[in-house]
């Protein structure tokens, strides 16, 4: 039995015209021969009746010290609703279609509400249905702790339930469908050039998950990998094949790759709101280990980091400056902090040692008149921070000083 795992997210399943979309693609696979899990997320975006954010305000608007056990509790119907109103769809057309929440779907996750993980699946819950024909639909972002309790997976949650349940079934590939035609070589809101990536290796599409693209979960993209699991992106609405993630060969090669060999870079990104914090504090590594310390029990999480004699300098998510603030001043340390930064990131696994990279980005961004007020690099990606304001001019230089869009 072949197995495909298809992920619908709340767009997708919006509108009545929508969820047939959504039913062709079901009913496509299953001309095709394949067994059908469809993960599905809540209906529509924040301000729509039943999506997540939507449910949240039904609760936190007025009673802000809700628990999280209850929130979770809560959150988990707009998966419910959306599960619920495509099963109907496709009985009303005469299929044979079971619909599961997490906890009957078999996903067993830790004790953390609200950002739970998922720690086992049970399987044989979903393949029973499978084996008898049915197509089988379960409720994404949620599964059940070893109380009982519903627990949630946090943002991004159904990619999560996709490719987990995509490993446990030992799937043929998961399709997570969205309304974009697959991934793109920067966001094409801000890049009007940006062009459809055909295929792309898991490093190089956590890395673009994790600094600011919104095209699958960081979470989802691990799972994927640590069993080689193929994962596609597409478009509910058309039929554009998407972007395929997979392990490429040692070579840096897909085996039916077709990009260029001479092309670095795979995509740039960008994410907003970042503060730059420069705190002075010069040769105390008692001081320096309890500013640390401290920010780590504050859940402060610092990036792009830079330490040297006289100052340490790092970033973080403009939301936390207020918490800083207050720790720094418990602490008597100077500061500075640039606010309204943003984190400009190029991304590709075949920039490690290759000469002149760094170069390339000064020249440009600095023919414009754009200053890097930091920067940061791994194997494979070098980070530029930025005014905020300059971001997206900084964004669209880059994609061209690196032919992105040929």
């Amino acid at each position: 039995m072949e197995i495909v795992v298809q992920k619908f997210g709340g767009t997708s399943l919006s509108t009545k015209e929508r969820r047939q979309m959504v039913v062709d693609k079901i009913l496509d696979a299953k001309q095709r021969g394949k067994a059908v899990v469809a993960v599905v997320s809540a209906i529509g975006r924040k301000g729509e009746p039943y999506a997540t954010d939507t449910l949240r305000g039904l609760v936190l608007s007025d009673y802000p010290s809700c628990s999280l056990r209850t929130m979770d509790f809560l959150m988990s119907c707009g998966e419910m609703i959306s599960a619920s109103v495509l099963a109907a769809l496709l009985e009303e057309m005469g299929k044979k279609v079971i619909v599961m929440n997490g906890a009957q779907a078999g996903i067993l996750t830790d004790d953390e509400f609200s950002n739970s993980e998922i720690i086992a699946i049970d399987e044989n819950k979903i393949l029973s249905h499978l084996q008898e024909g049915s197509i089988v639909i379960v409720c994404g972002f949620q599964g059940v702790n070893q109380k009982g309790d519903i627990t949630t997976l946090g943002r991004g949650g159904s990619d999560t339930t996709a490719t987990a349940l995509g490993v446990a079934l030992n799937a043929e590939c998961v399709e997570i469908y969205t309304d974009v035609d697959g991934i793109m070589t920067a966001d094409p809101n801000v890049v009007p050039s940006a062009k459809i990536i055909k295929e792309i290796n898991y490093e190089e599409v956590f890395q673009m998950a994790d600094k600011g693209a919104k095209v699958i979960h960081p979470r989802a993209v691990e799972i994927a990998q640590k069993e080689n699991l193929v994962v596609k992106i597409k478009n509910t609405m058309s039929e554009h094949p998407g972007t395929a993630i997979h392990h490429f060969r040692k070579n840096g090669e897909s085996p039916y790759s077709t990009r260029k060999k001479e092309r670095l870079l795979t995509a740039i990104t960008h994410k907003d709101n970042i503060a730059q914090v420069s705190v002075f504090l010069e040769n105390d590594f008692d001081l320096e280990s309890t500013l640390l310390t401290t920010l780590a029990k504050n859940n402060i999480s610092i990036d792009m980091i830079n330490f040297f004699v006289t100052k340490k300098i790092f970033t973080i998510d403009a939301t936390q400056i207020p918490l800083l603030k207050k720790i720094l001043a418990q602490l008597d340390l100077p500061y500075e902090i640039i606010e309204k930064c943003s984190k400009v990131t190029i991304i590709g696994s075949r920039i490690t040692g290759i000469p002149g990279v760094m170069a390339t980005i000064v020249t440009a961004l600095s023919r414009e008149g754009i200053k890097i007020l930091q920067s940061s690099d791994s194997h494979s990606t070098i980070s530029c921070l930025v005014r905020e304001e300059e971001a997206k001019k900084a964004v669209n230089i880059l994609h061209d000083a690196f032919h992105l869009d040929r």
